[in-house]
């Protein structure tokens, strides 16, 4: 008899193992070391990449743990660089229904993920159709503050441009000052409302339009109006930054790829290298962000 047709998550497990060892660490934009044996990720790298532990990852592997939450699945699926078809069927091994149609997606197509890993130490993250930040590399971390020690389900750009409360910003170091708040702000509006339009059926950007129009008069003012801007940061260990933003949309899951670079051989490219240097920093303080 068949174990792997028979055991309750041995069919999930053993997909999870194979597109593991078939995606080499380049892809992922690891690196690759003479000692290593494994062609593919290891289980550590997979656990790294998708937010979940180690241990987690063996579980899974292991048919020891059946039923991963959607949003693991979906993280799952993006560090693994699935393509839809194998998205979908990593859903219903999980023995969830897979994103529907007229749903934002969080999902990078592996093609996108291809040029991600080949972009270097430029700083870039990537967002759903609602803002929602789903990926960004050590260069964005080290430039704006590392998301991961924020939690996932606030992790979103319209939400800390139009807070709802007098609590700390938690994502405040984000490339935006003074000088084009106004503009950045209409911009955040009016793609949010173009979301609405392409996404009507999606809970979670109903929700957060919901939550901002009642708890934000700045968001409900502006949420007919649309602009865009260019983007100015202050980094705490090597001082102000100029830098280009440039936002490409992939296809039609509206994915954002936002993308910071400096003018080749500017001090300011020289700045980015420093901060890429110096690495990550905290993401939960807003006392350098300048407004």
């Amino acid at each position: 008899m068949d174990i792997m047709t028979t055991t309750p998550g041995a069919g999930l497990g053993a997909m999870i193992r194979t597109w593991r060892e078939r995606l080499p660490p380049s892809a992922a934009g690891l690196p690759v070391g003479r000692a290593r044996r494994a062609v593919g990720l290891r289980r550590e790298e997979l656990a790294d990449l998708a937010g979940v532990s180690v241990d987690y990852v063996v579980r899974l592997e292991q048919g020891r743990a059946t039923t991963p939450s959607a949003p693991v699945v979906a993280s799952l699926a993006r560090a693994l660089q699935l393509s839809t078809a194998e998205r979908d069927h990593l859903y219903r091994l999980a023995q969830l229904v897979p994103p529907a149609d007229g749903a934002i997606s969080g999902h990078i197509p592996p093609g996108v993920h291809r040029v991600l890993t080949r972009l270097g130490d430029v700083a870039v993250a990537v967002f759903a159709a609602d803002w929602q930040l789903i990926w960004w590399n050590r260069s964005w971390a080290a430039l704006f503050g590392d998301p991961s020690s924020v939690p996932p389900r606030l992790r979103n750009f319209a939400r800390e441009r139009f807070p709802v409360s007098a609590g700390p910003v938690r994502l405040g170091l984000w490339p935006v000052t003074e000088v084009d708040r106004d503009a950045t702000d209409a911009a955040v509006v009016s793609d949010l409302r173009r979301a609405t339009g392409r996404f009507p059926r999606d809970a979670r950007l109903a929700e957060l339009i919901r939550v901002l129009s009642e708890g934000n008069q700045r968001f409900a003012d502006l949420w007919a109006s649309g602009a865009v801007a260019a983007h100015r940061e202050e980094h705490p260990s090597v001082g102000p930054v100029t830098v280009d933003c440039d936002i490409l949309t992939d296809g039609d899951s509206e994915l954002k790829i936002v993308i910071m670079t400096a003018v080749p051989g500017s001090a300011d490219e020289t700045k980015l290298q420093l901060a890429a240097i110096a690495g990550p920093r905290e993401a939960t303080s807003s006392s350098h962000t300048r407004r």
